[in-house]
C-alpha cells in the first residue's frame, strides 16, 4: 500500500535536515534583546473612522486607500478621511467568526492593469467555508469591481469559523503568496495532499509556477510552497532579501515570526512554543529534526496581525526593522534585524487600548494601522 502524504513528508523533512535544510536549535524569545536604540516620541493620528471590523489595507499610487471590512464591503478613503459607499463586485463572503473579506493587494502592475486581489472566506456546501483569493478590474471613478475570477479555493472546505491565514503578498518575480491557516485542524497541516496550514505561491493567473517545491510529489497540491503553519494572518517580502516573512499566531503561547522558505516544514502540530489552551503539552515539545525554528516566538501570546518592513526616511533607525501588530497585546511591536536574525525589541503604543489588525508603510513615510472593531479605525504613527 501507497504511504499516506504525510508519513512521507515526515520521511522527506529528515532527508532535508541531513541536507542542512533545518534551521538552528533554540528560538529566542522576541522579546528577549531591547532594541540598540529606542524610537523617539511618537504620536498617532486618526485618519478615518467608522470602519466594521477592518482587515486589510493598501495605498493606491494617487494616495488614497482601499479598506476591507471583514463583513464583506470593500471601501476607498481620500486623503482627508472621507470614507466612500461600499465598492460593487465584491465576492460573497463566509462571514462569522474570524471569517470574511480579508486581505487586499494590487497587482504590481496596477498603474496599467488595474487589477486588484482579495482574499476572502469563501462559503462552500452546507456549513463549510474555506480561503479563497479573487482576481478583478478596480474602477476607481465608478466604485466597481469588474472582470472578476477566482484564481485560488482552498482544498477542502470544511466546518468552523477560525484560522484562515489570508494575507497576500507579491514576490519580486510576480508570483503571489497566500497565507492559508490549519482550520484549527492540526494535523492536516503536515498534509501536501491539503491546502490547511500552508503558505501558498501561483501565478497572478491562478496557475502553478512550474518551479514550486511540490510540483511532482505524487497526490501534493501543486500550489503549497511551505508547511506546518497554524494561523498565518502576516505576511511581508524582506526588501533586503527578497524573502517572505510571516507571522503566525500560536495556541497559549508560541507566536512566531518565520522566513517562508521553499519546500520546507515549520512544524505544527508537531512541534511549539505554545501549549493547548487547557494547558496540555502541543505535539513533542519545542524541537525536531527536520523542522524549522521560528525566527523568534511569544510566551505569553500577544496574536499578531499583519507585518511589514519599514524603508522610509521619516525615523532613522527603523529602516529596515520589522513592524508586527498586535490584537490580544494592543500594541505596535518593533523588531530590529542583523540579517535574518531578530536581534532587538520595542514596544511601541502601550497605551494605545486598541486591538491593531493591519500595518503598512504609508507614501508619505509614516506607518498607518487599522484597529479590529466593529468601530475601527485607520490611524497614522509620526513623530511627536
Amino acid at each position: 500500500m501507497k504511504p499516506p502524504i504525510r508519513n512521507a513528508l515526515l520521511v522527506m523533512a529528515g532527508a532535508c535536515s541531513s541536507a542542512g535544510f533545518a534551521s538552528a536549535a533554540g528560538a529566542i524569545p522576541c522579546t528577549a534583546v531591547p532594541v540598540a536604540v529606542p524610537s523617539p516620541p511618537l504620536q498617532v493620528q486618526t485618519v478615518a473612522s467608522g470602519l466594521a471590523n477592518p482587515w486589510g489595507l493598501v495605498f493606491l499610487p494617487n494616495g488614497r486607500m482601499l479598506v476591507t471590512e471583514r463583513a464583506g464591503r470593500l471601501r476607498l478613503i481620500d486623503a482627508n478621511g472621507q470614507i466612500s459607499p461600499p465598492i460593487s463586485g465584491v465576492p460573497a463572503v463566509h462571514g462569522s467568526g474570524q471569517g470574511g473579506l480579508l486581505d487586499i493587494a494590487l497587482a504590481p502592475d496596477f498603474a496599467d492593469s488595474r487589477l486588484v486581489y482579495l482574499s476572502y472566506s469563501e462559503p462552500g456546501p452546507g456549513r463549510t467555508s474555506g480561503t479563497a483569493v479573487l482576481r478583478a478590474v478596480l474602477d476607481v471613478d465608478k466604485l466597481a469591481l469588474s472582470n472578476s475570477a477566482v484564481i485560488f479555493r482552498q482544498k477542502p472546505k470544511v466546518t468552523g469559523d477560525g484560522h484562515y491565514g489570508s494575507r497576500l503578498v507579491f514576490a519580486r518575480d510576480g508570483a503571489l503568496f497566500v497565507t492559508v491557516g490549519e482550520r484549527q485542524q492540526f494535523s492536516p497541516a503536515q498534509d501536501l495532499g491539503q491546502h490547511h496550514g500552508k503558505v501558498v505561491r501561483i501565478l497572478p493567473s491562478g496557475a502553478v509556477p512550474p518551479d514550486n517545491p511540490f510540483v511532482k510529489t505524487p497526490g501534493a497540491q501543486p500550489e503549497i510552497w511551505s508547511l506546518g503553519h497554524r494561523n498565518p494572518q502576516g505576511a511581508a517580502l524582506n526588501p533586503a532579501s527578497g524573502e517572505l516573512w510571516i507571522s503566525e499566531h500560536g495556541a497559549m503561547g508560541g507566536d512566531e515570526i518565520n522566513i517562508a522558505q521553499a519546500g520546507r516544514n515549520y512544524g505544527w502540530p508537531i512541534i511549539s512554543y505554545g501549549r493547548h489552551y487547557g494547558g496540555g503539552k502541543i505535539g513533542e515539545g519545542t524541537e525536531k529534526p527536520g523542522l524549522e525554528q521560528p525566527r523568534c516566538y511569544w510566551d505569553p501570546s500577544i496574536a499578531p496581525g499583519n507585518i511589514a518592513f519599514y524603508t522610509g526616511n521619516r525615523v532613522a533607525q527603523w529602516r529596515g526593522n520589522l513592524f508586527v501588530t498586535a490584537l490580544k497585546d494592543q500594541s505596535l511591536v518593533r523588531l530590529t534585524l542583523d540579517g535574518a536574525r531578530i536581534s532587538g525589541y520595542e514596544k511601541l503604543l502601550p497605551d494605545l487600548d486598541k486591538r491593531l489588525r493591519d500595518v503598512r508603510q504609508g507614501p508619505d513615510g509614516w506607518l498607518y494601522l487599522l484597529t479590529d472593531s466593529s468601530r475601527g479605525e485607520v490611524l497614522r504613527v509620526q513623530l511627536r
